[in-house]
This record gives C-alpha cells, structure tokens and sequence, in this order.
C-alpha cells in the first residue's frame, strides 16, 4: 500500500546506492521502524499528564505551574534536539543520529522511573525530550530518502503523523491508570516499550544516499560525482569541521525558517494547532475532572476518540489520494498544479479543527452529557492530523533532500508554542472559564486556517523564487 510506484527493479550497481531501488518489502520495513521510533518520542511527550496529581502528592509539590514542567520541560528538548539533529542527519546519515539519539532516550526515560525527586525530574524530563526530539525531525527524512513517486511517500508520511497522534493520545490514558500503583509504572512500562522497539531499530538500514554514495566510493575507490544534489551533498560531506558544522549544517533549518516563506508559514499554522493539542493535556482535565468529576483514568480515556479521529483522518487521505490519481490519469488540469496534490486536505482540515474546538468550548456544561464535549475529539483528531499530512507532506515536496531541516524547523518552531502555551492554561481557563477559553483558541485557529488557501493561490511563486527548492531542480534541467 505505501509503495505506489513503478520503479524499476534494483540493480546490483545501483541498489545498495540508492534507496529508491529498494524493493517494497524493504521499504516497508523501514517506513515501520519509523513509526516505531515516533510513537516511542510521541507517547514521552503527555506520558505524565495522567500520573501528576500521584507526582504532585509524591513529591510535596502544591504549585500548579510547577506541575506542567514534566510534560512542558519535555517539549523544551523537542525545541532544542530538531535543529541539531534534523541537519546532522543530511551529513553523517539518519540510521546513526536515530540510534545515538534513542540510546540516551532509552537512559533517561529510565532517569525519570528513578528520580528521586521533583527536581530531578524536571531535568530528566528535558535530557529525555532533547533525545526524543530526534524521531520526529528524521523520519520525514528517511521517507523521502526511499520513496521517489510523491504517492507513496505521501502515504508513508500519512502513516507517520498518525503515529506522533495516537502517541500523545494513548499517554494520559496510561498514566491516569498506571499512576494508581505508583506514578513511577508509568515510565517503567514506557522503558518495557522502548526495550521491545530496540530490535527493530537496530536493523534500520542506512537511507540517506549521499552518505550511501560516499560509503560506496571509498569502499570500490570510485568518485561519488559532481553536479546537482550530489555536489551539494558532497560539500556538506566532506567539510567536516566546526566551521562548517555551524554555519552551514546547524544552521540551516533556522536560514530556512527565516528566509522561506513556505517553511515559515507551515511552522506558524503547524505551531498553532501543536500547542492547542498540548494544551488540551492540561485543558482536559480542567473540564473532565472538575466539571464532571471524574477520575484522571477516566479523563485519559477521553482522548481516546481524538486518537479515533486520527486513524479516521488516514481513510479520508486515502480517499483524497484516489480522487487525485484518478483526476491524474484522466488529465484534469487542475491537478497540474503541485499545490493541489497536499493542500486542499488541509482547506478541510482547518476549517474542521476550528469548529471543533467552538464544539469542545460551549458543549462542556454541567447541565450538557460528558459525551458530548468528548465525542468532539473525533473530528478534532480529524481536523488535527488532515491538516499535518497536508503541510509537512508539502515540505518533503517541496524541499526533498533538504526535507530533514525543514522537518527540524517545523517541529523545532511548534514545540516552542507547544511548551510555552500550556504553561498558560490554568491563568487563561481561571479568568475567561472554559467556554471563552478554549472560544479564543478557535478563533486563532480559523485565521490561520487561512494559509492553506494562501498557499494554493501564491504557492508557485514562493516555490519558483526558493533557493532551497530550485537547487533541487537544477540536475534536473540539464
């Protein structure tokens, strides 16, 4: 299903070069072992939303800010690992940066089972978010490593975000469980996870082709080549000094940040809408456990139908992915506008994700069914993840082997909003209630549900006007 291509079969010259080659099977697997490592950094991300009254019970901690640091001090790292290890991972390739990275997860996710106090857990909570951090800004990478038709890395990239979804979904209901046999079983049983995800990642094959490329040379003593992507790659592969790490590597998800209206944007939007998911964490619990008195296990399980709506969001990109081949084979011209291959999931999605939340926000009354602000996660997740596929698959399009920084500052740019915004909540809920509270969150959220539609209409021409994107372009030209 994720390889909708007609690639031809690998040659023994080409194939331990060129990741596009490879056969279906092994592109499956990888495509696997990518949203194995996702789900494990996503499900760190609320693991403790659940357990923080055990947390806070355990450890004599009375103020309500502090209580947010272990999810928000977590999302601190997801802004700090991306423009480091996005980069890295286009320089000395993706299978050693992912392996490295998850190693000192796996040792701080056991750091924060055995912390010894409140302190130390915060700091634990970072080191782990840091490392997690690196999944989710590589993976898109690997994915536009190894499928070449924008079909079948768009079903692959699909696959991924409903992994970073159904991660922070399952997390609460985890611990609200777990938490009533001791807080620290929640990450005992996320370390359980990451044990059994380690025979997996080990056998993750190297995809990134320059660095493929380069292994390949120096091992038959032949040139890699010149020209095109391979010379850029070249530079970045042989200029290995510090200089260059922090010129050109280390900083080019920020250069592309500031300096590429598409990456902008996408980050502002994918920010926005980030934060709110992580925000609903704290939200939550305001609405579930105090206006309807229920138990935090219980008010785990109200993610569930967001978690729904994300596997429900995967048959409505299936379903657009099918309107859009067959509109290709028949010729329609309107599917000769690149825009229109991602974007107008993401024209639904907005619109959606934003009436939900009005939905969420006058639906909780105490007088109103608990089932009804819950059931308003189904189309929230909806919303939420036809919105991801659209801009991040845009991204990998648009940026291909550059992919991995514009990944690193999208999810870089979004974790600042998604630590900083929660941190508001019990203020912000305090003051304007639930329903103008979670009211304001959806009138953000329309107005940048405008972008999207910006990006249709003027989306060529920020693309033709791409340095990023036109160097792509140029081998192919000549």
């Amino acid at each position: 299903m994720l390889d909708g291509s007609t690639e031809a079969q690998p040659i023994e010259a080409t194939a331990p070069v060129d990741p596009y080659t490879w056969s279906t099977k092994r592109k499956a697997f990888v495509f696997i072992v990518g949203a194995i490592a996702v789900a494990n950094s996503t499900l760190g991300s609320a693991l403790p939303s659940g357990a923080v009254s055990f947390i806070a019970a355990d450890f004599g901690v009375t103020n309500s800010q502090l209580l947010t640091l272990p999810i928000t001090c977590y999302l601190i790292g997801y802004i700090l690992g991306p423009v480091v290890f996005g980069p890295l991972s286009e320089t000395y390739g993706r299978r050693p940066i992912t392996l490295g990275t998850f190693v000192f997860y796996t040792i701080f996710t056991l750091a924060c089972a055995l912390a010894p106090n409140f302190a130390a857990l915060v700091v634990f909570r970072l080191f782990a978010g840091i490392f997690a951090s690196s999944p989710p800004a590589v993976t898109g990478g690997i994915y536009a490593d190894i499928y070449s038709d924008p079909k079948a890395r768009g079903r692959a990239m699909a696959g991924y975000m409903a992994a970073t979804t159904l991660g922070p979904a399952m997390g609460p209901l985890m611990s609200g469980y777990l938490s009533v046999m001791g807080w620290r079983w929640t990450f005992w049983v996320a370390l359980m996870i990451v044990g059994a995800s380690w025979p997996f990642l080990l056998l993750l094959p190297e995809t990134f082709g320059p660095v493929l490329r380069r292994k390949h040379a120096a091992s038959s003593g032949s040139s890699v080549g010149a020209g095109g992507i391979d010379a850029i790659a070249s530079t970045q592969l042989t200029r290995e000094n510090w200089h260059h790490l922090f010129t050109r590597v280390l900083a080019r998800p920020v250069k592309m940040f500031c300096t590429e209206s598409i990456v902008l944007f996408s980050c502002l939007y994918l920010s926005l809408i980030y934060a709110i998911f992580y925000l609903f964490f704290e939200a939550y619990p305001i609405i579930f456990e105090d206006m309807y008195g229920m138990t935090p296990g219980e008010c785990g399980l109200m993610f569930i139908p967001i978690g729904v709506g994300a596997l429900l969001s995967f048959v409505v990109y299936l379903g657009y992915d099918h309107i859009y081949q067959r509109a290709q084979a028949q010729g329609k011209p309107w599917v000769k506008v690149e825009e229109y291959r991602r974007l107008p999931l993401a024209c639904i999605g907005g619109p959606l994700f934003s009436a939900t939340i009005f939905w969420l926000a006058w639906a909780a009354q105490p007088s109103v069914h608990w089932i009804v602000p819950a059931i308003a996660g189904v189309p929230f997740g909806i919303g939420f993840l036809l919105i991801f596929m659209a801009l991040i698959n845009y991204l990998a399009d648009a940026y291909g082997i550059f992919a991995a920084s514009a990944l690193a500052a999208a999810s870089g740019t979004r974790s600042v909003l998604g630590a900083i915004l929660p941190l508001a909540t019990d203020a912000m809920y305090g003051r304007l209630g639930v329903n103008w509270a979670t009211s304001l969150l959806g009138f953000l959220s329309l107005l940048m549900a405008l972008i999207p539609f910006a990006f249709i209409r003027f989306g060529r021409h920020l693309r033709e006007n791409s340095k990023f994107s036109q160097s792509l372009k140029a081998p192919e030209s000549k």
